[in-house]
Formats: C-alpha cells, structure tokens, sequence
C-alpha cells in the first residue's frame, strides 16, 4: 500500500523551498488559478521550481574550478479549447504570479461566459522513490575537496603507471511544485 506520509512531507519541502519565502500560501495558489479560469479558460496550472547545482573539479592535484547556481521561477499554463498560452517569472513574488496569470488568462474565447469553480486542492498517494536530503548541503566545502583528494590518492595508489588523476564531484538540487 502507498502511505500519504511520503508526498505530505515532499509537498512540505516544496512549499517551505517555493512558497514561504515569497510569502506565498496554497491559498494564494488557488487565488491565481481562479483569476485564470474565471475568464473562460478551460484549464491552467502553476509550475513552481527551484533547482540548486554544485560542481567541482580536481586535476594536477589542485581543485581547478568550482561553480555553484541557483535558478527558480513559475511557469503559469492556460488551456482554453486547441489553444494553449504560457507565461514565465524568475521573480516568485505574488505581483508577478498575478500578472502572469492575467496574461495568459487572454487566451479564452472572446463572448464566453459561463461559471468555472476552481476545483479544491487533493493530495494523491505516492511513494518516495528518493530521499529528500539535499546533495549539496551533506558535505561542507572543505569535505569535498578533502573527498576530491582522497579519490586521487587511491586512483595512484591502485597502479604506480597512474601519473595523472582528473576528478570531478557534481551535485544539484531541485525542488518542483505543480498546481
């Protein structure tokens, strides 16, 4: 049997990650959705991401490069009959989810009108297929570059013909939320 515990804490992170702070809410979500289907639109959702990634490289014995980036926004999708409208903020705030709802909300049909409920939020069973800890958090810099040294001494130490190691140690991290 699939347990709703493992998606109440995935949607937990997500909304800690993405919503709070931006002062967001799942009522506010709702309160976007509803903009856009109130005009005539057939269907819509939220696409929340943030995605964290790390990267380091050892050669020569020496940590070469390191990189971190961070990139997140929402995409917002209306349907309305064969057309479909997108819009897309890097900016998580409630104005620019508005405004990106009211912009694709101009896809429904000009003269329509007719009542559309916004349908309330459910949570469906799942099951963890990974762990929710964060890669690049489980080790501090100096960790990984300790770790980095480590993997060229065994490579040498398991062939004296190894005169050169090159390692690299890539992590990233992403948290999504659809409404």
């Amino acid at each position: 049997m699939i347990a709703r515990e493992p998606t109440l804490a995935r949607l937990a992170i997500a909304e800690q990650a993405l919503l709070e702070p931006y002062d967001l809410s799942p009522a506010r979500l709702r309160q976007a959705l509803g903009e856009i289907l109130s005009h005539g639109v057939d269907d819509a959702d939220l696409y929340f991401q943030t995605t964290r990634s790390e990267g380091w490289s050892l050669e020569e014995g020496i940590v070469k490069t390191g990189s971190f980036s961070i990139d997140q926004g929402v995409g917002v999708r209306a349907v309305s009959g064969e057309k479909t409208a997108f819009a897309y903020s890097d900016d998580l705030s409630w104005a620019s989810l508005l405004d990106a709802a009211h912009t694709v909300r101009t896809i429904s049909g000009q003269g329509q009108s007719r009542r559309v409920r916004t349908p309330a939020s459910k949570v469906s069973r799942s099951r963890s297929l990974y762990p929710g800890t964060d890669p690049i958090g489980s080790l501090d810099s100096s960790a990984k570059v300790a770790l980095l040294e480590q993997v060229e001494r065994l490579a040498k130490a398991a062939d004296p013909r190894i005169v050169q190691v090159m390692a690299g140690l890539a992590a990233e991290h992403d948290v999504v939320l659809v409404a």
